[in-house]
């Protein structure tokens, strides 16, 4: 119904339904039910083009609604928040957006934010109703939808759903596609606005002196409806909508979700592509391989049993994870550690977890006490990077040393490197710090993680569209180090967190320009790298999975989100989700973009150059007191072909050859700057020149107007076709052109070509649009005048061309 009322108030149907009422006035019915009726082709083509819109922009609401994992049938899985149900197990971790409200079943150290709901900032500490003190129903023992897990993670049963749960009685909607202005639909106002005033001005003067030179005010009243049809700026803003959505909606089909539009326009800018390693530049299939201890390292990545002196520090390793571990490395180790400790005592799933000392900025480790419940022993296990766990252990310089050069030896194969570690307590001093525990070092965990395939070639290309790529990871120096030669980025200068917390705003800038890959950093340190790049000039590409990479996530140009493992609040903050955690996803949906501003620059260029002749040859016979040419059933006609040209085949054209072969684009470059513009007007020039010069002359030989209004018009139509093929490709002829790959293209080119034949022979046709009998020499005159313009638009290409190659060398 929206897009209904939308497509009955355009400006093209208001002048329609004008033009239609004077035709009724000067008692013209057959041309007023002729112009009327094409209002509802005009409304199906409008209404056509926005179904496609919302379509394509429902699709992306639906792929970007907030998911949530569920147990059914006994196996974990995750589905569309609106599909949970009443009786789902819903699982929560940190950074999800809950689903839906439900009662806690189980719960580690689960923190939520209900400040959606209660206005109070303070997370909310949660307890499942069997814990000690917890009283079913009570809202400490409840999760609600539409607040965000903080930290820990838990399993709740659904109770409400929808309009029944907390937050749909208040009447909040969250999780959906905010539509906002952009850089280009400002621009494109501009000159929508412009153009208008100019019409509405040249509308006005026509009207006058038609009615002032040959007194009739009705007949001047057409002419001037006429000519606001030819000058009628309506395509630019459709133009834009059109290519937007169905470019986002391009984009998801490689796997890649549009969260909000104007990073459609900013992708073709991007000059800097920050990158995490683990899933994006590595398969996110992490493995333990290597075990170290007491110098000694062993490869593990076969075996099935462990020597005894292993186990204590796999069982640590294991403790020191989540029970339902979601992080890749934690499943990694606990997949292990269950392959491997399944026959012994050091499996501990009837342990209760106490207390989490969770990863933070300050001590890059984790740590968790237990309690055993048979034998009363109360332990700690810690892991997390080897100098975080050397600091909790209280190494000497000596132990230190000989620590950090194992795990360089470890790194150095580009394994991942963790350390982990062991203490004892007694149940009354639980420690609020894992600082105050008296830790011993058990040993050293390596996992490997392989690189993607298809990640080096993804570089180079990069590399070759003049984008720099950034790799950002918390491994060891060595580790990132190895990676980066591995997936091509050698030469470049390494940064580490430490570096970066010492170093000022100034060293910083003058060391950013040489340093590509980034170790050990904390996700909090990413939006001082944003910032700084920023402040350089640089546009840039963030991409993070975490709570914590929400800031940077949200100050890049373009944020994007790993929709495998990426938290919901990581999501929310960013611009683009990779459906699929690949780095190849992220070059495909920029040189997407690059396609798309393309594209459009195409389409914009053939909407300027296309009105030139129309509204030439509707003003110009006013002006020299000859017949009218165009009437407004023949600008319906022209328009028929002007709006599925301009926002379906052009959409469709395939990308130039050299789309990732040049540098990115300024992100303050015009849509339509001022030599687009004139090169545009110079192409309508010349059609108008021909199809004008023709009707003068076969006035001047006497021809019948109707004959010579019908052979001008072919000429106009096959000059427009020719406007079409000349803009597809700003470096190519249209004679190379012809040959690109575009269905579109060629059933708006066929159908328009097969229409003017209809038109031309079929009397009752003619008799519409106003035209005689033509005989063949004047009909062959007329389509040979349109030939003579695409000679004309081919001339003006080459010599385009030639301006580009010589200012190329």
């Amino acid at each position: 119904m929206t897009l209904a009322r939308e497509a009955a108030s355009e400006p093209m149907v208001l002048l329609l339904l004008a033009a239609g009422g004077i035709y009724l006035a000067l008692g013209d019915r057959r041309d007023a039910f002729v112009l009327l009726g094409s209002i509802l082709v005009v409304l199906g083509i409008t209404f056509v083009q926005g179904y496609r819109t919302e379509r394509a922009v429902e699709r992306l609401r639906d792929l970007s609604s907030p998911r949530a994992r569920v147990i059914r049938d006994s196996e974990q899985t995750r589905i569309a928040g609106r599909e949970v149900v009443r009786g789902d197990l819903l699982i929560v971790s940190e950074g999800d957006r809950v689903a839906a409200d439900g009662k806690v079943l189980w719960q580690s150290n689960l923190t939520t934010d209900e400040s959606l709901l209660t206005g109070e900032s303070v997370p909310v500490s949660k307890r499942a109703e069997g814990d000690a003190g917890a009283e079913a129903g009570e809202p400490a023992a409840r999760v609600f939808s539409g607040t965000l897990v903080v930290s820990g993670q838990g399993l709740a049963e659904v109770t409400e759903t929808g309009s029944a749960t907390e937050m749909g009685r208040i009447g909040k909607s969250l999780g959906s596609i905010a539509v906002e202005k952009t850089p280009l639909q400002r621009e494109t106002g501009r000159i929508v606005r412009r153009l208008g005033v100019a019409g509405i001005a040249v509308c006005a003067l026509i009207v006058f002196f038609y009615a002032r030179t040959r007194g009739n005010f009705l007949q001047g009243l057409l002419a001037g409806l006429a000519v606001a049809m030819s000058v009628l700026p309506e395509e630019f803003p459709v133009v834009l909508t059109v290519f937007l959505a169905l470019g986002a909606w391009r984009i998801s089909r490689r796997k890649v979700l549009t969260r909000r539009i104007p990073a459609i326009e900013a992708l073709g800018a991007a000059t800097v592509l920050c990158v995490d390693k683990t899933g994006t530049l590595t398969l996110n299939r992490m493995a333990v391989t290597r075990l170290a201890q007491a110098g000694q390292s062993r490869d593990v990545s076969t075996v099935q049993t462990l020597p005894e002196e292993l186990h204590e520090l796999v069982e640590f390793a294991v403790l020191a994870s989540q029970k339902t571990p979601f992080d890749p490395t934690e499943l990694a180790i606990r997949e292990f550690g269950l392959r491997t400790l399944a026959r012994t005592e050091h499996l501990h799933e009837d342990w209760e977890l106490l207390k989490e000392y969770p990863l933070s900025r300050e001590l890059l480790a984790v740590a968790h006490a237990w309690k055993a419940r048979e034998r009363g022993d109360f332990v700690v296990a810690a892991k997390g990077a080897p100098e975080a766990i050397a600091d909790l252990c209280h190494l000497d310089a000596s132990g230190l040393r000989s620590l950090l050069d194992q795990v360089e030896a470890l790194a150095s194969d580009g394994l991942r490197v963790l350390a982990v570690a062991k203490a004892r307590f007694h149940p009354e001093a639980l420690p609020p710090r894992s600082h105050d525990f008296d830790f011993e070092l058990l040993g050293l965990v390596g996992l490997e993680d392989p690189i993607r395939p298809t990640v080096p070639a993804s570089i180079e290309q990069c590399r070759t569209a003049g984008i720099r790529v950034v790799m950002i990871t918390g491994d060891y120096p060595v580790t990132a180090a190895r990676v980066a030669r591995e997936i091509g980025l050698t030469g470049e200068r390494l940064m580490t967190g430490a570096e970066l917390d010492t170093a000022d705003d100034r060293s910083l800038a003058a060391r950013l320009g040489a340093a590509s890959v980034f170790a050990r950093v904390a996700p909090a340190q990413k939006l001082r790298l944003v910032e700084a790049l920023k402040a350089a000039g640089e546009v840039v590409v963030m991409t993070g999975d975490g709570v914590n990479d929400a800031p940077a996530l949200k100050a890049a140009h373009i944020g994007i989100a790993m929709g495998g493992r990426g938290t919901d609040v990581a999501r929310e903050a960013a611009a683009l989700v990779l459906l699929e955690d690949d780095f190849p996803s992220i070059v495909e949906a920029i040189s997407l973009g690059r396609r798309i501003f393309d594209n459009l620059k195409k389409a914009m260029a053939y909407l300027v150059a296309v009105h030139v002749p129309i509204a030439g040859l509707a003003l110009f016979p006013v002006l020299f007191g000859w017949p009218l040419l165009l009437m407004p059933v023949q600008i319906v006609f022209l328009e028929l072909i002007i709006d599925p040209a301009s926002s379906i085949a052009f959409e469709a054209e395939p990308a130039e050859a050299d789309i990732m072969r040049r540098p990115p684009r300024s992100p303050r470059a015009s849509l339509l700057p001022g030599s687009a513009v004139l090169f545009a007007a110079l192409q309508g020039a010349a059609v108008l020149a021909v199809v004008l010069a023709f009707y003068a002359g076969g006035l001047a030989r006497g021809v019948p107007v109707g004959a010579v209004r019908a052979a001008a018009f072919a000429a106009l139509i096959v000059g427009n076709l020719g406007l079409i093929l000349a803009n597809r490709s700003p470096s190519k002829t249209i004679l190379r052109s012809l040959g690109g790959r575009n269905p579109a293209l060629w059933w708006i080119v066929g159908s328009a070509a097969a229409t003017l034949g209809l038109v031309l022979a079929m009397p009752g046709l003619r008799d519409l649009f106003r035209f005689s009998e033509v005989r063949a020499v004047e009909a062959l005159l007329g389509i040979g005048a349109g030939a003579a313009t695409l000679v004309a638009l081919e001339l003006l290409n080459l010599g385009r061309l030639r301006r580009w190659k010589r200012a190329a060398s």
